[in-house]
């Protein structure tokens, strides 16, 4: 599964692994599945994107200065994707983080994708605890942001609601800006 979005962005959004229902069938990150929904529509309300919804490939849908990729690049079993996974695409999402602009900022959607991009720059994960909202300065001038995934189990649940992932997305426009 291919990242989507401006090559020289300098925010790099981390989701976990393509959605059997989303990304595996229309080969796009989060576009097709239920955790696109209020990605896609936050992209748009922060200046992010041309268009609040996504639902294929082909539906003109532009990011600006932003990209999305994923840990794991196919589609992992019970769409849970495990830690051998992780390690074993964790070059790939490497390769992505070594591109990044200096001053870039990442935002990990969720643990899962949090460790992984902290392997991907071979540091050490207690070091940077994972936290909803949590910001960390990595090296190289890249900040990590964390937020839970906005996965169907973690709306309808309430650990993420809207104005707490706008929050999430407003620490990230300030850390942008600021880097400016």
């Amino acid at each position: 599964m291919a990242a989507f979005g401006d090559p020289k962005a300098r925010l790099l959004i981390v989701g976990l692994a393509p959605g059997k229902h989303g990304a595996n069938a229309t080969a796009r990150p989060f576009t097709g599945d239920y955790a696109g929904i209020l990605l896609y529509e936050t992209l748009y309300r922060f200046g992010l994107s041309n268009k609040p919804v996504s639902v294929s490939r082909g539906d003109d849908l532009m990011l600006r200065g932003c990209r999305i990729t994923n840990a794991v690049k196919c589609l992992p079993p019970d769409n849970k994707p495990t830690t051998e996974e992780v390690r074993r695409c964790n070059t790939f999402l490497a390769a992505e983080i070594k591109d990044l602009p200096f001053d870039s900022v990442i935002l990990a959607l969720g643990t899962v994708a949090h460790n992984a991009v902290l392997r991907a720059k071979g540091l050490t994960l207690n070091r940077y605890k994972f936290g909803h909202g949590r910001t960390h300065r990595l090296e190289q001038g890249l900040w990590l942001v964390d937020s839970y995934h906005c996965s169907r189990y973690n709306t309808q649940t309430k650990r993420l609601t809207k104005s707490g992932f706008y929050a999430v997305f407003d620490c990230v426009s300030t850390l942008l800006e600021a880097q400016a």
